[in-house]
C-alpha cells in the first residue's frame, strides 16, 4: 500500500531511538499518521514543525498499519513563532483536528479551508475572526453545524442577538424574552457582518466552545477538548484586554 499527498503537519511525536511519529492533514486521506525514520536527526526535525507544509509519501504493507512516511518540505510556517497569539492559534487548530477528525477520512472542503487559516496566521492580523469562521465550519464538516439563518420563535431574520444552547439556533432579542439570560451570544462575527473586533469574536468562541464541548466532544465519549483551546482563548483575552 502506498499513496502520495500533500498535508499539513498536525503532531509529531518521538518513536524510538531515531525515529518519530507523525500526524498530518491531507486533501485526499485526512488525517493521516505514520513514523518518519531518522525524524529526530538534524536534517529532518526542523521540517516536523506544527503547521508545516509537508509532501508525503506514506507506505505499509497492509492499509490497516501504522505505515511509514518520507517527508520533503513544501511551505514553512514558522514565522508565527514570533507572535505568542499567533502561534496559540495555530496549536490550537493542529489540536482541534487532531481531536475531533476521524483518521483516513477525507474531508476536502475543510482542508482548504484549513490551509487559508493556517497561512493567515502570519499575513493577517485579522485572523482571529478567520478562525471564529473556522470553528464553525469544523462543527458544520463534522455535523454539528448551527442555524444562524433565523429566529427559532418567531421565524425572522432580523435582530438575531442569541443561539439556543440546546438547538444551536438563532434567536431574536423578541424571541428570547425572559429566556436571554440563559441563551448564549450572537455577535456580529459569527453572522459574517461584524467588524472582526474582539470582543464580538470572543463572544463568538463562547458560543462555537458550548457546542464543541456539547456536541462534538459529547460524541467523542466525553473527551475533554484540548487545552490549546483554552490557551488561545487566554491569549486572546489578554489581546481585548
Amino acid at each position: 500500500m502506498d499513496w502520495r499527498d500533500q498535508g499539513a503537519l498536525l503532531s509529531a511525536r518521538k518513536h524510538g531511538e531515531t525515529s518519530a511519529i507523525i500526524e498530518v492533514f491531507t486533501a485526499e486521506h485526512g488525517r493521516h499518521a505514520g513514523v518518519v525514520r531518522g525524524g529526530v536527526s538534524r536534517k529532518i526535525a526542523p521540517i516536523l514543525q506544527p503547521g508545516a507544509q509537508l509532501d508525503v509519501a506514506w507506505r505499509a504493507r497492509l492499509e490497516e498499519h501504522i505505515g511509514s512516511f518520507t517527508v520533503e518540505p513544501v511551505k514553512s510556517r514558522a514565522a508565527v513563532l514570533s507572535d505568542r497569539t499567533a502561534l496559540a492559534g495555530l496549536n490550537a487548530i493542529c489540536a482541534l483536528l487532531v481531536f475531533a477528525l476521524p483518521e483516513r477520512e477525507p474531508h476536502p472542503v475543510l482542508y482548504t479551508r484549513t490551509q487559508a487559516m493556517l497561512d493567515l496566521l502570519s499575513t493577517n492580523e485579522a485572523w482571529p475572526l478567520a478562525y471564529l469562521k473556522w470553528e464553525l465550519a469544523l462543527l458544520e464538516e463534522l455535523g454539528f453545524g448551527l442555524d444562524l439563518s433565523e429566529c427559532a420563535v418567531t421565524g425572522v431574520r432580523e435582530d438575531l442577538a442569541y443561539v439556543s444552547p440546546k438547538s444551536g439556533r438563532a434567536v431574536s432579542a423578541e424571541g428570547a424574552g425572559d429566556w436571554a439570560d440563559r441563551l448564549l451570544p450572537l455577535p456580529p462575527e459569527l453572522l459574517g457582518v461584524g467588524s472582526g473586533d474582539l470582543t464580538g469574536v470572543l463572544q463568538g468562541l463562547v458560543t462555537t466552545g458550548h457546542f464543541l464541548v456539547t456536541r462534538l466532544a459529547h460524541s467523542l465519549h466525553d473527551k475533554p477538548l484540548p487545552e490549546a483551546r483554552a490557551r488561545l482563548m487566554d491569549r486572546l483575552k489578554r489581546e481585548a484586554a
